[in-house]
């Protein structure tokens, strides 16, 4: 079972990725924002409405081109607050995460490295250990 932490930094991200679609393209649908995302549409629809809840997006009506009506979602200061706020936590764990990464790769390099030498040493010596 995932851990708690893994859950919200999930919930999280996918927030985060929304406030940013919705401050660059008010007027997406939520199936359009569902497929962006890459979510199902009823999640979707629960994060919009959680981000609605919260008073993070505000919801104007306006008339598309084929004269049907559709919703604008649009950032509130304390929304665009929250998406400076997930931003810079986000940034931070990636930050942390790629450098967790980099160590990782160096120590495989030198682990690599070894085995190589050894390797060359074996086959120098006629494949003797």
């Amino acid at each position: 079972m995932p851990s708690t932490s893994n859950t919200e930094e999930r919930l999280d991200a996918a927030r985060l990725e929304l406030l940013r679609l919705l401050e660059q393209e008010p007027a997406m649908s939520q199936r359009q924002l569902s497929q962006t995302l890459g979510l199902s549409l009823g999640k979707t629809h629960y994060l919009l409405h959680a981000l609605l809840d919260m008073g993070l997006l505000k919801v104007r009506n306006f008339q598309r081109s084929d004269r049907k009506l559709a919703y604008a979602y649009v950032l509130t200061p304390s929304g665009l607050r929250e998406k400076l706020r997930l931003t810079r936590t986000f940034l931070a764990r990636k930050e942390e995460e790629f450098e967790t990464l980099r160590y990782t790769i160096a120590t495989l390099r030198r682990e690599l490295g070894a085995v190589d030498t050894r390797d060359e040493n074996r086959a120098r010596q006629g494949g003797k250990p």
